[in-house]
């Protein structure tokens, strides 16, 4: 067998790899082109459905150092449900309530003074406890509990409701400790 014959064999070979006797496409190169992009898609869904929600202004907040004993009754007694949110996940002093069509609540507990906090900001009543917005967005707002301590941060999205804020500021009032206003 010469050289030419092994070259035209292999090529052949590889040909056949792609192509049937007849000239068109194996069945199983044209499985495959049709199998790798669906698994790709399928990947990037599930990925998207398993991740821990989206991002919220308290994910960039910076952790006072030392509040985790201080936080440690107030996460414990958070609830399963909150509002119209349940599936409570808890990780250190974060936590997150998910809703049916994906949105959530977000709370952390012992992040630092709002660097915005000013004798002139605009603060919310709510029961018992003092909110300063630390961030406005056109998914939901961003507050932080000024009154007490260590401060709480919270991330309601648009449509939330009261009843979220209502708990936690019941909570921060029985668990956390009342403190003056820090304005500078």
């Amino acid at each position: 067998m010469s050289a030419e014959d092994e070259s035209s064999d292999r090529s052949t070979s590889r040909a056949s790899l792609f192509r049937d006797e007849r000239g068109y496409l194996s069945p199983a190169f044209l499985a495959t082109l049709i199998a790798v992009p669906v698994m790709i898609i399928a990947g990037f869904i599930t990925f998207a459905m398993l991740r821990d929600g989206t991002t919220t202004p308290l994910d960039s907040m910076s952790a006072q150092p030392g509040t985790e004993a201080a936080c440690a009754p107030f996460m414990a007694a958070l609830p399963e449900q909150l509002g119209n949110y349940g599936h409570k996940s808890v990780s250190g002093t974060a936590a997150r309530w998910r809703a049916g069509n994906g949105d959530s609540v977000a709370l952390r507990c012992g992040v630092e003074r709002p660097p915005g906090l000013a004798p002139s900001s605009r603060l919310q009543v709510v029961d018992s406890a003092q909110w300063f917005i630390t961030d406005e967005r056109d998914a939901g707002v961003a507050y932080v509990a000024v009154d007490h301590r260590p401060y709480v941060a919270l991330w309601l999205p648009l449509n939330s409701g009261s009843a979220p804020i209502g708990t936690v500021t019941a909570l921060i009032d029985k668990h956390l400790e009342r403190a003056p206003l820090e304005l500078r």
